[in-house]
Order: C-alpha cells, then sequence, then structure tokens
C-alpha cells in the first residue's frame, strides 16, 4: 500500500512542485495549507487568500485533495508574540527559526500525522539522512540554517523533495508540467512583515522608547527611536550625515537605553573573533569534548566560518573563529556545520575581542 504523504503547500512554486514529485513517484498526496496570519492587503484581500486559491489552483491541476488549517493563535503565541518578547530586549530575532521549529514540524506535523500522513513534505532546500540534516544542493537556496533547531524526532517524519534540485530547476518542472505558479516570485523578508518596512510595522505594536545616540567614546550625536529598530552594521535610518565615513551601528547599550554608533563599514569595532550563544539544540548527537572545531554561519547565505567551540558551560558556548567576523548580532543564530551536515545551532548572546590577543 502506498504511503500518505502530506504536502505543506504555501502558493509558491516549491511546495508545488514537492507535491509534483511526489505524486509521480506514486504516493498519495494530500496538499495542506496554513494561515499563520490574517491581513488584508491595499483592497481589502486578506493576502492568504491568494496563496490559498494558489494552492487550490495547483492541486486541482495535479488530480489531489486539499486542506486548509488555520494557526494564527499558534503562530502568534509561540512565534509573534516572542518576537515581540525579543525586539523588546534590544536583539535582532529570528522568526523563521522558531516557525520551523514551533509551527512547520510541530504543530502542522502533528496534524498532517493526525490525517493519516506517514510524512509531511515541504518545499525547504534542505535533505534528510538517518535522521539527519543537510545542506541542501543549490547553495544559493540552502535553508539548513532555519531548519537548525528542528529535532531529530520531525525530521525523521520530514521529507524535502526538491532539496537535491536548483532553483531554475524546480521552476523548468513546474512550467513544463503546467503549474500555474511556475513563475510566481519568491517570498522575502520576515513572513509577517513582508515588503513593508521593519519600523512602520513593529512600531504598531511596540510604540517608541526614544534614547540617546552616541560615538564610541559616548560623545551624544542625536536620538534614536528605540534599539528595537536597530541593528548590528545597519547604516540606514541613522539620519546623519557630515564629512566623513557613513555611520554605522556598533552596538547597544540596552541598560542605558544607548546606541552606539561611530565611522565606517569597516570600523574595527564591528569585528570580534568570538562570540558567546546560548541554548544550543544539537541534531543527532552533541560533541562530547571540546574544543570542538567545525564550521559555523552566524547569519543566512553566509559562506561557512571556520571556528572552534571552547567549551559549553551552563548552556552557553563559547566561540572562537578563525577569522574576525562582521557585525556579530545578538538575538540571531549561530548554526553549526561539518561539511554538508548540520550539526545543530545556539542563539548569539554576543561577540568580543578574544582576550588572547
Amino acid at each position: 500500500m502506498s504511503k500518505t504523504i502530506i504536502v505543506g503547500m504555501s502558493g509558491g512554486v516549491d511546495s508545488s512542485v514537492t507535491a509534483l514529485l511526489l505524486k509521480r513517484e506514486g504516493y498519495q498526496v494530500i496538499g495542506l495549507f496554513m494561515k499563520n496570519w490574517e491581513e488584508k492587503d491595499e483592497n481589502g484581500v486578506c493576502t492568504s487568500t491568494k496563496d490559498y486559491e494558489d494552492v487550490a489552483r495547483t492541486c486541482d491541476l495535479l488530480k489531489i485533495p486539499y486542506y486548509s488549517v488555520n494557526f494564527v493563535k499558534e503562530y502568534q503565541s509561540l512565534v509573534f508574540q516572542e518576537f515581540l518578547n525579543e525586539c523588546k530586549l534590544g536583539l535582532t530575532p529570528n522568526p523563521d527559526v522558531l516557525c520551523n521549529r514551533e509551527i512547520k514540524f510541530k504543530v502542522l506535523l502533528d496534524k498532517a500525522l493526525s490525517l493519516g500522513g506517514d510524512f509531511l513534505a515541504t518545499g525547504h532546500y534542505a535533505r534528510t539522512q538517518d535522521g539527519l540534516l543537510l545542506k541542501g544542493s543549490d547553495p544559493d537556496k540552502d535553508q539548513s540554517y532555519f531548519l537548525h533547531a528542528v529535532p531529530s524526532s520531525a525530521l525523521n517524519k520530514a521529507l524535502f523533495p526538491v532539496g537535491h534540485l536548483k532553483k531554475p530547476e524546480v521552476r523548468r518542472i513546474a512550467k513544463e508540467a503546467g503549474i500555474p505558479v511556475h513563475d510566481k516570485k519568491d517570498s522575502t523578508g520576515i513572513c509577517f512583515i513582508g515588503k513593508r518596512n521593519f519600523k512602520g510595522f513593529v512600531s504598531g505594536y511596540l510604540g517608541f522608547t526614544p534614547g540617546p545616540m552616541v560615538d564610541l567614546k559616548g560623545k551624544m550625536l542625536g536620538e534614536h527611536d528605540g534599539l528595537a529598530y536597530y541593528t548590528i552594521g545597519q547604516r540606514k535610518g541613522l539620519m546623519l550625515g557630515g564629512e566623513g565615513e557613513p555611520w554605522y551601528v556598533m552596538g547597544k547599550d540596552t541598560v542605558n537605553n544607548r546606541l552606539i554608533i561611530d565611522r565606517g563599514k569597516e570600523h574595527p569595532a564591528l569585528y570580534a573573533e568570538e562570540l558567546f550563544a546560548k541554548d544550543p539544540i544539537w541534531i543527532g548527537k552533541s560533541p562530547k569534548e571540546f574544543p570542538f572545531s567545525c564550521t559555523a554561519k552566524i547569519r543566512y547565505r553566509q559562506v561557512d566560518q571556520s571556528c572552534t567551540i571552547l567549551d559549553n558551560k551552563d548552556g552557553k558556548l563559547r566561540v572562537r573563529f578563525k577569522e574576525a567576523q562582521r557585525a556579530i548580532t545578538p538575538g540571531q543564530s549561530i548554526v553549526f556545520y561539518n561539511g554538508d551536515i548540520c550539526l545543530g545551532g545556539a542563539k548569539i548572546l554576543f561577540g568580543q575581542k578574544n582576550p588572547g590577543v
């Protein structure tokens, strides 16, 4: 008897081709659209309604059944509220990591299994092997960074059928099959913000908490709108000019609500050889001994950086890089790799200069 695969469908080309490939392989395929956000566009049309219509058109073409589930409440409590909480602390959170762990591969996975599915398939550019997570074959689209917090138990029930393909190939397959969304643009940015201005959106929930904007010597240069609206290494939005190099965010003094800035994209204060991170999550076995050498990314699409995890004490990692890293950002994730294998990751606390240098 053929296995039943539930495909988490977003209305985009990746999940559509995922459903197509699985059907071609002879599986019983069911499309499942997940509504996480309720909002209308400038024409008064709910944006998720448009995506669901694309799911319906694709599933009708493939002759597979499809359903819609509403996880708005779960998303609000498990992802969006946590995002706001971290913004309030002056961090730069990554809600995609939390969404994959708490919603797609927990809430949605549980729903898929309750519907009789043997596996949940998604359009992520990643691969799995024996409970391990591997990079997607397309280096420009690899999404293992966002999946590092998904536990092995969930990965064992997950399928990523486009993980071995490159994006142009996925679009070619979709076009040849007549899938209506073959040329639909990829979604970009934070899912619930989309193309909108970050500050304009978030301020509707957090308001503004102005404070002093100072240089590295403590000289008052202006006023910021709230630490939540700035990130390490940021140039835009500082509203400062004058002769010399552009101004960049060097750091945040959350205790005194001060934004620390100075001139120069390559200013030494933006670089650090070490970082501390908390709450490590390992896929499969955790490192048994330290120091432990591997590679890591401190942001999506970064080229792997050689590093050594010096120790793991009280749930906190100390990581030293072979080369100093620019704009290590508290709240973001550091994700560890051994070749194509994603080992896991942790949440960045802060970066610092190597005290031994």
